[in-house]
């Protein structure tokens, strides 16, 4: 856990800083600035618009008595990839725009499966249902 947590904090940001300074000499600063603006305000409209579609789902998924479990996952991806996308970076925006385009969520949520049913399966976390 401490290895990821490292990486997270130490080694993503210098990352991060490296290709800006990198991308700063290729097309300019002010090139990367308005790059870094515009990620963040198209990130902000895409989660908007598909947090709003995970409300949508999981309110009709209540509303016929079904388990919205899959639409909660959606709405924690959705949450984490704005996240990202609002924090400038290159890395971060394009982590960010994985979790949030329909299209590259799913793949991403049948690794978030398998990671908690391993957890499970070694009694890490346990999940309750009603």
């Amino acid at each position: 856990m401490f290895r990821w947590l490292f990486l997270l904090i130490i080694i993503i940001p210098a990352l991060e800083i490296a290709l800006f300074i990198w991308a700063g000499q290729i097309i300019g600063a002010w090139w990367v600035i308005l790059l870094i603006i515009t990620t963040g305000v198209i990130g902000a409209w895409l989660a908007k618009q598909q947090g709003l579609e995970t409300i949508r789902k999981v309110q009709s998924s209540v509303g016929v008595g079904q388990e919205p479990a899959d639409a909660l996952l959606d709405g924690a991806c959705i949450l984490v990839g704005s996240v990202l996308l609002l924090t400038p970076g290159f890395i971060t925006d394009a982590t960010g725009f994985l979790l949030l385009l329909p299209r590259t969520r799913p793949l991403i949520k049948s690794f978030i499966r398998r990671i908690i049913m391993k957890l499970v399966d070694r009694n890490t976390i346990t999940i309750y249902r009603r």
